[in-house]
């Protein structure tokens, strides 16, 4: 029975004027021919319907109209009609009505309007690019009615021809310079003129333009750029010459490449040497010329070999060492000094180095029987090791241990076969009287003593250490299988200076090296050694896990995990691998910009731009069920593009059902960036991260003041409650503090999105026109903060050198730098930026006379830490920005 109904629905529904259920239409529309620019009306009716909704339709589309009326002609009969006031080509089609009743459409009788007038042209000549004297065609077609329509085409304003049938071909024999075209359409209503196009003669293009260097890794440089004026033609294929620089100019062969895009990775150059470049571009003519010289230079790496050539003299009093200098090519960087590593007893001795190619050490017979070793160091690292040498007693003679391999593998094969036939002499005597319960042997006296060997002997002080792996972790199994998969074996990290230090940990600057023998700079941040519960540690792990998933430009992204493995310690300490953010947290090159020893200005358009990017950092969180829970400042890091990405998320939560999250335990948290709900019920929610927004927004307005100033952490809250907000900053724009003042609300739901805030900062970004960039370059150099509690980890900042000052950077000493007593003995490094990179522990460097320098000093007296009282750099503050908060 449904099926039936069914069918009788479809039929109703397909036949015009159907009186199905009692609906049908009286009035249909008609067919109509009218002139261009006259009134056309028509007109539809239906009767059974109370109250229709009567909808026409154009060619299969509805027809939107403002102006519809519906007229009453009996009950439930029902008129309405559509009209045109002015005709034109593109009003021509089939026109219908339609009524939808229980679910049915009824539709009425189509008809026809046909538009007469002038032509109307549906195919408008197109530009021709063409060689000289070469034929081509050009097309145009158009359509009436009032039918025929004829085409006269005008080449340089002349007609050619007479008037053809439409569509029409004009075929052109060549022509040698550029010309202009056109065509008319002519019916008995009149004439239409086509578009007038352009016959172009094919050159060859101009040299590129806008060729730049996008990005530089290791001997990797992409380089991009712009097609000039392409002469009418398509660009099939560039050309990139390379020219390196040193000493002499070596032309490397050059390369062709397909395009677009318009850009290309060279590969295989040399570490730390000067590079310029320059493109061509290709049409069906021609090359064009080649684009401006530019040039680069690639980044320091290791050097290639070792130093060759070590000689030694060694005596009671001293040992002399001398080798050969590395080559520019050999070295790829700049020398910061060699690295010595010397072994004694077949144990490793703390590394000396040295700033030239020979030393003198005070002591020589401490270096007797010791095998040495040198290798060159850059800043990025130390290269190979040279063939280990023999430092024998004067008595012998001094051999190199490749030369003399075969004489010291004789003389160890025999002391160890003395050593093992002894052992076994004593063992066969002893086993002739082993009891059950050990070894008897028997003394001088008349009774014999009774000694007792263990079967299996263990030392819980032994120390161990193999390379660590997650098992050795007390964690969940559902971390630790999130985690394997960017575990970094600790031998592949170098870590350098302390960026910064927190409550749980620190921050340090460190050399990351691949399988493949690259080398990159990164971040790593590390629990503090004396932190040795399970807790803390999966706490760490779980901050890394989290990021693990994140893929955002404004969001910091984990590289990896990596376990350092401690003498004498159960667990070992987790270390988190962040990329590396070359200008520091915000909040530090905020205050920078004020109080700094050389203020710089920020345009309003950065400070938005800054704002922009923690908002859509803090949408793609939000998209991932993330809350922050301590957004602010501090806790965003400005990368080497100046796009601020958001960090630090040890506090972080991940929301599994619901929307908000209740904190339960003792917390220590930043209370003048918590929203009122936070503080009042510990209840944490996307919306009192959009709280914290509006501070950090605040924050950056006054280039790192503190909020609330004046105001103590314990009356933040009464503060609050009492609907008191932070007040407009000097200089903000009213819609600016509009903006952070809505994300203050005391209700939640009426707190914006980060979606809203993002687009209102975009929209807000656009209108600011762009400033000139600073004339000055600016260098990023560490910032020493204050000893508090709250001190947060990676405060890394900014100082403006001039270009004259910006050459001499390495080599100069630098204020803001850590003292010594802040630096943990983890990890000892020697003070010189430049020698940060160099792997392994050392206490001294030493100078060729055989001088030693004091701890903590750099491989020249201007690298000597600078002083920390150079100018206050933080404005004072609150004792404490956390207060700790009991549930």
């Amino acid at each position: 029975m449904k099926l039936l109904l069914w069918i009788i629905a479809v039929v109703l529904r397909t036949l015009p004027g159907s009186c199905g259920s009692g609906v049908h239409f009286t009035k249909h529309p008609s067919n109509q021919t009218v002139s261009q620019g006259n009134e056309v009306r028509l007109g539809c009716a239906v009767e059974g319907v109370t109250e229709p909704d009567i909808i026409w339709m154009k060619d299969g589309k509805k027809l939107y109209s403002t102006d519809q009326v519906f007229l009453t002609l009996g009950e439930q009969h029902w008129e309405t009609s559509h009209s045109v006031k002015s005709i034109r080509q593109q009003d021509a089609g089939q026109y219908w009505c339609e009524v939808e009743f229980h679910g049915l459409t009824f539709s009425s009788d189509r008809a026809w309007i046909t538009v007469e007038g002038v032509p109307h042209i549906i195919q408008e000549p197109q530009d021709v690019a063409t060689f000289p004297n070469t034929p081509f065609n050009l097309y145009c077609a158009a359509v009436g009615p009032p039918d025929p329509v004829e085409v006269l085409w005008k080449l340089g304003g002349v007609p050619e021809g007479g008037y053809q049938q439409s569509p029409s071909v004009l075929h052109v024999p060549g022509v040698n310079s550029s010309i202009k075209f056109y065509c008319e359409a002519k019916n008995s209503r009149g004439v239409s003129v086509s578009r007038t196009g352009t016959v172009h003669i094919k050159v060859l293009p101009a040299a590129p333009v806008g060729l730049q260097v996008r990005r530089i890794t290791d001997n990797n440089v992409t380089l991009s750029w712009n097609p000039g004026f392409m002469g009418h033609s398509e660009i099939s294929s560039c050309v990139i010459q390379v020219m390196r620089t040193s000493g002499r100019r070596w032309n490397l062969p050059q390369q062709e490449v397909r395009v677009p895009p318009h850009a290309h990775n060279l590969t295989g150059l040399r570490s730390y040497s000067n590079y310029s470049t320059r493109v061509s571009c290709v049409n069906e003519v021609g090359p064009s010329p080649f684009s401006p010289w530019v040039s680069f230079i690639t980044p320091e790496s290791v050097p290639s070999v070792a130093p060759k050539n070590l000689s030694l003299e060694i005596s009671e009093e001293q040992l002399s060492l001398r080798w050969a200098r590395l080559k520019e090519d050999e070295l790829q960087g700049k020398l910061v000094a060699y690295k010595l590593q010397w072994t004694h007893g077949g144990e490793p001795q703390e590394p000396l180095l040295f700033k030239e190619n020979s030393a003198q050490i005070s002591g020589g017979a401490r270096f007797f029987n010791a095998s040495i070793q040198v290798a060159a160091c850059t800043s990025v690292g130390c290269g190979p090791w040279s063939p280990p040498m023999l430092a024998l007693p004067p008595s012998g003679p001094q051999v190199q241990e490749p030369r003399s391999h075969m004489t010291v593998g004789l003389l160890f094969g025999f002391l160890g076969a003395t050593i093992v036939g002894f052992l076994l002499t004593v063992a066969a005597q002893r086993r002739g009287k082993e009891t059950k319960f050990g070894s008897a042997f028997k003394g001088p006296g008349p009774e014999s003593s009774v000694f007792f060997t263990a079967a299996r002997s263990f030392s819980r002080n032994v120390t161990d250490l193999h390379e660590s792996t997650l098992d050795s972790l007390c964690i969940s199994s559902e971390l630790k299988n999130k985690l394997q998969d960017v575990l970094i074996p600790e031998r592949l990290l170098t870590l350098g200076h302390m960026l910064g230090k927190g409550e749980f940990g620190s921050v340090r600057e460190a050399v990351l090296k691949s399988d493949d023998s690259s080398v990159q700079k990164v971040a790593v941040k590390v629990l503090k050694s004396d932190v040795t519960s399970s807790g803390d540690i999966e706490q760490c792990l779980k901050e890394a896990a989290y990021m693990k998933d994140f893929h955002h430009p404004n969001v910091i992204k984990l590289i990896g995990v990596s376990l350092h493995r401690r003498p004498n310690q159960r667990l070992p300490i987790p270390m988190v691998v962040l990329p590396f953010m070359k200008h520091g947290d915000l909040h530090t090159f905020l205050l920078l910009s004020r109080l700094g020893d050389e203020p710089f200005d920020l345009s309003l358009q950065s400070l938005v731009q800054f704002m922009l990017d923690i908002a859509r950092g803090m949408e793609y969180l939000s998209s991932k069920n993330i809350i922050h829970r301590d957004l602010a400042a501090r806790n965003c890091m400005l990368n080497e593009n100046m796009s601020v990405c958001v960090a630090d998320f040890g506090l972080s939560k991940k929301i599994y059902s619901g929307d908000y999250y209740r904190q339960g335990s003792v917390s220590k948290l930043p209370v003048k960036w918590i929203a009122l709900e936070s503080l009042a019920d510990n209840v944490y929610t996307t919306q009192s991260d959009v709280w914290a927004f509006g501070v950090t927004m605040w924050e950056i307005m006054t280039r790192g003041q503190t909020p609330y100033p004046g105001v103590e952490n314990s009356e933040i809250y009464e503060f609050l409650i009492k609907g008191e907000r932070l007040k407009k900053p000097a200089d903000c724009r009213e819609d600016i503090y509009e903006i952070m003042h809505r994300c203050w609300s005391p209700v939640p739901k009426c707190r914006p999105s980060f979606q809203q805030l993002a687009t209102q900062l975009e929209a807000l970004h656009l209108t600011l026109s762009p400033t000139a960039p600073l004339k000055e370059p600016l260098l990023y150099i560490n910032l020493e903060g204050d000893n508090r509690e709250d001190d947060r980890e990676g405060a890394v900042g900014a100082r403006i050198l001039g270009p004259e000052a910006t050459a001499e950077a390495s080599s100069c000493g630098v204020p803001w730098q850590r003292r010594p007593e802040d630096e943990e003995t983890d990890w000892l490094m020697v003070g010189s930026r430049d020698a940060r990179a160099i792997a392994g522990d050392y206490r001294y460097i030493i100078a060729p006379c055989g001088a030693i320098a004091e701890e903590g000093e750099g491989l020249g007296s201007s690298d000597r830490r600078g002083d920390l009282g150079n100018g206050p750099l933080h404005e004072t503050r609150d004792e404490e920005d956390d207060v700790v908060i009991n549930v």
